[in-house]
């Protein structure tokens, strides 16, 4: 009798510790999935989240370093070179420009603080803007037009007409860094095409023009 209390003592013992082990696995488990469902919150939220929109200029300053091209609709796309997001803009714009290279003058101006290198703005996504056939690609130092022009997030986009009016402002992209059919680049291309566009504006998805971006895009720098 004594012999078999004390196994039965032994095995609730051991009962008793798988429960507590079962237990401590659960709440594990719950606090991983709690922090897994967050994550996918935040990196959700922020992929959806545009950035600033700054005061576009409604008519072309005058006082723009940029000389518009006769006959030609002007395109002017303000990057940040470090922006991950800004690779998807290229895409985008490589589209547009395979429709479009014939009606539009296009320029991508590269932020750089005047404080950094020369060779600061020469990133993959520099690299990315120098491989699309018919773009400018040119650094805007302390991003004096993108100042004048109003523009505050990497990716925007102002569009002109032959006369120095507004026809488009904002991104191309439909999310931070998601390349892919939406309607404002589906617009610009409409614009260029002198069809009706869906959108005259819209949201821009990517780093703000003067702050610092959460992730470095790698200087990969290759001649043309």
């Amino acid at each position: 009798m004594f012999a078999m209390s004390v196994f039965d003592l032994i095995d609730r013992q051991r009962a008793h510790g798988s429960d507590r082990k079962t237990r401590a696995l659960a709440c594990l488990s719950v606090v991983w999935l709690t922090m897994v469902i967050a994550a996918m919150t935040v990196l959700t939220n922020y992929g959806s989240s545009p950035g600033p929109v700054g005061d576009v200029e409604r008519i072309w300053p005058a006082e723009s370093e940029i000389t518009r091209k006769s006959g030609k609709l002007s395109l002017l796309l303000f990057a940040h070179p470090k922006c991950p997001c800004t690779r998807a803009t290229m895409v985008e714009l490589a589209i547009v420009m395979r429709h479009c290279r014939e009606q539009i003058d296009c320029h991508v101006l590269f932020m750089r603080p005047s404080s950094m290198p020369a060779d600061w703005a020469q990133t993959d996504i520099w690299n990315s803007a120098s491989e699309i056939p018919g773009v400018n690609v040119a650094v805007d130092v302390d991003g004096k037009e993108a100042k004048r022009f109003g523009a505050a997030t990497s990716g925007a986009v102002v569009l002109y007409d032959q006369g120095g009016q507004l026809l488009f402002h904002g991104g191309i992209t439909a999310s931070r860094g998601h390349s892919g059919s939406n309607l404002a680049r589906d617009s610009v291309i409409a614009l260029a095409r002198n069809e009706r566009p869906s959108l005259s504006e819209a949201q821009v998805f990517g780093c703000e023009l003067f702050g610092k971006c959460p992730t470095v895009a790698t200087n990969r720098v290759r001649s043309r």
